[in-house]
């Protein structure tokens, strides 16, 4: 079984299109454990303010077939991909880890681990929150130690919020 790590993020009707993501996820998956909810200005475009957080769950499922169902939630929930890079998401599951495979994939567009892990905070902190003694495959530093020393604090401002995603 391989444990995956997930980035979710929504900007339009955030708490509906996560918590749909979820049901979905859990539906399939089973179990996820899930990091605080942030919410971040939106980083790249002018647009309401994101709910982000990162989520995990195990599965014998293989990388590209997990990225694939990923896609198809996104899109059972409204997600287009014919737009701006940078723009408002109903709902938007990227795989950032899968174990501790490193993958660059430029025909499926599929990178293991994630670089936004290191280049934004509404990905980073979530996930140094689940995972923080799990170590970066390629770089060696737990997620806690790549939080505590990451640039963009000062310039990705997210704070905690206190939602109930999903039913106890």
């Amino acid at each position: 079984m391989a444990t995956v790590y997930v980035s979710v993020g929504s900007n339009i009707n955030p708490l509906q299109h996560i918590r749909a993501g979820l049901t979905d996820l859990q539906h399939h998956y089973g179990t996820l454990q899930l990091s605080p909810v942030y919410e971040s200005a939106a980083v790249g475009f002018t647009g309401e303010n994101f709910y982000n957080l990162v989520l995990a769950f195990q599965t014998d499922k293989p990388v590209r077939q997990v990225n694939q169902h990923l896609h198809e939630i996104e899109a059972n929930h409204g997600r287009t991909r014919d737009g701006q890079r940078y723009s408002s998401r109903t709902l938007d599951l990227d795989l950032i880890l899968y174990d501790d495979l490193v993958l660059q994939d430029t025909t499926d567009k599929l990178e293991v681990p994630r670089g936004e892990i290191e280049k934004y905070a509404f990905v980073l902190l979530p996930l140094a929150d689940l995972a923080p003694t799990l170590k970066h495959p390629t770089l060696g530093k737990t997620y806690a130690e790549l939080w505590e020393n990451f640039q963009g604090k000062d310039k990705q401002t997210l704070w905690q919020v206190d939602v109930e995603l999903m039913p106890q």
